[in-house]
Order: structure tokens, then C-alpha cells, then sequence
């Protein structure tokens, strides 16, 4: 089974990414790309929280079977800061647990992921090595969430 993405999720996103007119620096690419990468994961659902003039939220949770499986389902969030919609940046955060950071990228912010302590990457402009950094990411924190 692959990821979930009700109307409401799609409708939400196309109207971000239709309305998305400015972007220099290809965040928008960015978001897509990233966006394509965690709707490829199996028993996956896509939550949408748009928040114009400061965020609109994307986040993956791995479906699980039984109630108590699904908690602490979550597994990542890309965040489109929209505090200025002609220079839109992501910061793409996953739970602390969940990956790894070999090449320290990331920030860490204790208590800030759902009261839960996190590493948000901030990405300001599209490049090759970052969308690849954030897939291997991605990976991890998919499986430490699908096996946990």
C-alpha cells in the first residue's frame, strides 16, 4: 500500500504550489521533490497545515494497524515558512531518535518537535547534496518509525 493523500491534502497543496509565483531559489522544486520522496513510502498518510503568512506544514505519519500502534507514528515535517512569500525557505524536522546527522546539518531543538527533542535543517535554496542528505534522512526516520 502506498501513502495516503486525501482531495483535502492535494486540493491544500496545489493551491500553495499554484500561488507560488516567486522562488529564486527553486524551494519550491525543493518541497516538490521532497514531498514525491515520502508519498513513495508504503502506509504512509499526508497531513496538511496551511498557515499563510507563517507556515504550511506537510507532515508524514506511517500508518499503523491498531490505535496504540499509531502513536508516535510521526515521522517528519517539511515546513514552508511563509513569514515572507517572495523568499520562502523549508525547515524539514524529524524526532531526535529517528536519524542520524553524520555530517551535522541539522539544528537541534530540545522540547521543540511535538515536546519532543528534534533536528530541523533549514533550506534556503535548492541544492543537489541537500535534497540528497534529506532522502537519506527521510529513510531513516521511515523506518525507525514503521519498526517502532
Amino acid at each position: 500500500m502506498k501513502s495516503e493523500e486525501t482531495p483535502a491534502v492535494e486540493d491544500a497543496i496545489s493551491k500553495l504550489v499554484d500561488g507560488w509565483l516567486k522562488d529564486q531559489e527553486d524551494i519550491k522544486k525543493m518541497f516538490l521533490e521532497l514531498k514525491g520522496k515520502i508519498s513513495e513510502k508504503a502506509r504512509v498518510e499526508l497531513v496538511f497545515k496551511s498557515r499563510p503568512g507563517v507556515s504550511y506544514s506537510l507532515r508524514g505519519h506511517v500508518i499503523k494497524s491498531t490505535e496504540k500502534e499509531k502513536e508516535g507514528t510521526f515521522f517528519i515535517m517539511v515546513d514552508v515558512i511563509d513569514d515572507d512569500p517572495d523568499n520562502r525557505w523549508l525547515s524539514v524536522c524529524f524526532y531526535e531518535e529517528g536519524i542520524t546527522d553524520p555530517d551535522e546539518r541539522g539544528d537541534m531543538v530540545p522540547g521543540g518537535l511535538f515536546g519532543r527533542d528534534g533536528y530541523c535543517f533549514d533550506i534556503y535554496e535548492y541544492e543537489e547534496s541537500d535534497l540528497t542528505y534529506l532522502v537519506r534522512r527521510i529513510d531513516e526516520a521511515y523506518l525507525h518509525a514503521a519498526s517502532s
